[in-house]
């Protein structure tokens, strides 16, 4: 049986009565720039995250940059984040001038260690990107009062985490609720995607609302005023629609994957080869990815491919080894969990539509391979 890694026809076979009239209203009206839409999907989102403001923006990636760059870092700056992450994070903190601190991780969860955040501040310190990788929190409660303690901006990287939960001090808060700055993307492959590119910030702070929507538009508040050099970085209007048609189905698929991620680790607790991830009980994970710890990864992907079942790998190479940030002078072997850990990762898929019958064929062929 094929089992795609991502089935996202599936998905639009399902919705497409109502993702197509949206998009048709915008297309009717031709207003394809900064249209109403954008306007009220930035107030769900932000309602979603339980933060003050949504600022749409042109992808995840700009959604980081664009916070780093409010910060008005300078060279030398230094931002701290993990290696075992999506390129954009670290490549933001690049683009704005400062130097990416890389950090290990935790060994059950993939996110960031707050014990690994404290030992790096220095004083060159002016941030932390923290990243809830594959749809479950980092430790926010641990890194909150070392940013407070050293006055750093923390952003969450919650590209891969809408509407996470995590228990804080006995109350649920939401990715992206608690930092100074919560970022987004609705890259067609994310649990909320569109048909293209596009990002969310979200905040608490009127103040550095006001400036993000500033910046997102050539740094001006209004046309032909610029108050500081922005970018171009808006939200396409036929992109939030699209995005406002899928929200409603967004708890519901956060469901289904739960479901499906609890019936993987049933299929794999115990067994001798294989590692389910492991989730934080401080933490309602809305499994963007499921992502299984092996040996003979390789080989069981040759496997899996002959089996026609979908896999990936999320991350093989760590940031902290890639050539670009050679000049950094980290070497193998200096943050080994972050190793470890793209040595051995392999993500199943894990999309809402996966039928019983597919995740049956999965599961069968990881225990075949390892027989």
């Amino acid at each position: 049986m094929n089992v795609p890694l991502l089935d996202l026809v599936a998905q639009f076979r399902d919705i497409r009565d109502e993702v197509l009239p949206a998009m048709m209203a915008v297309i009717e009206r031709q207003g394809f720039i900064m249209g109403p839409e954008v306007f009220q999907l930035e107030a769900e989102v932000a309602r979603l995250s339980h933060a003050r403001h949504g600022i749409a923006c042109a992808s995840g990636t700009d959604a980081l940059f664009l916070p780093l760059k409010a910060l008005d870092l300078h060279p030398g700056d230094e931002v701290i984040t993990t290696p075992f992450t999506f390129f954009a994070t670290a490549g933001a903190i690049h683009n704005v001038g400062a130097t990416p601190v890389f950090v290990d991780i935790e060994e059950a969860t993939f996110n960031i260690s707050p014990a690994a955040i404290e030992a790096a501040i220095t004083s060159r310190t002016r941030a932390i990107i923290v990243v809830h990788l594959f749809g479950q929190m980092a430790a926010m409660e641990a890194i909150l009062p070392l940013a407070r303690r050293h006055g750093l901006a923390v952003i969450e990287d919650a590209a891969q985490a809408i509407g996470a939960r995590r228990q804080v001090h006995g109350v649920w808060r939401r990715a992206g609720e608690l930092a100074t700055v919560g970022t987004f993307s609705f890259f067609p492959s994310k649990n909320l995607g569109g048909f293209g590119d596009g990002g969310m910030m979200v905040t608490q702070s009127d103040e550095l609302a006001e400036r993000l929507r500033r910046l997102r538009l050539h740094g001006g508040s209004r046309q032909y005023l610029h108050e500081e050099v922005g970018v171009n970085s808006r939200l396409d209007t036929l992109q939030a629609a699209v995005l406002l048609a899928k929200l409603p189905h967004l708890s519901a698929w956060s469901q289904a994957r739960a479901r499906h991620a609890g019936r993987y680790t049933q299929a794999f607790t115990g067994h001798p080869a294989i590692c389910p991830p492991g989730v934080d009980p401080l933490n309602e994970h809305i499994f963007h990815q499921y992502t299984l710890r092996v040996p003979r990864r390789d080989e069981l992907q040759v496997h899996l491919r002959e089996q026609g079942v979908g896999h990936a790998v999320y991350y093989p190479l760590a940031l902290h080894l890639q050539p670009c940030f050679a000049h950094l002078g980290y070497t193998r072997g200096r943050l080994p969990v972050s190793e470890r850990a793209m040595d051995s990762v392999i993500s199943l898929p894990i999309y809402p539509e996966l039928t019983l019958e597919q995740q049956d064929a999965v599961v069968g062929s990881l225990l075949a391979f390892y027989a």
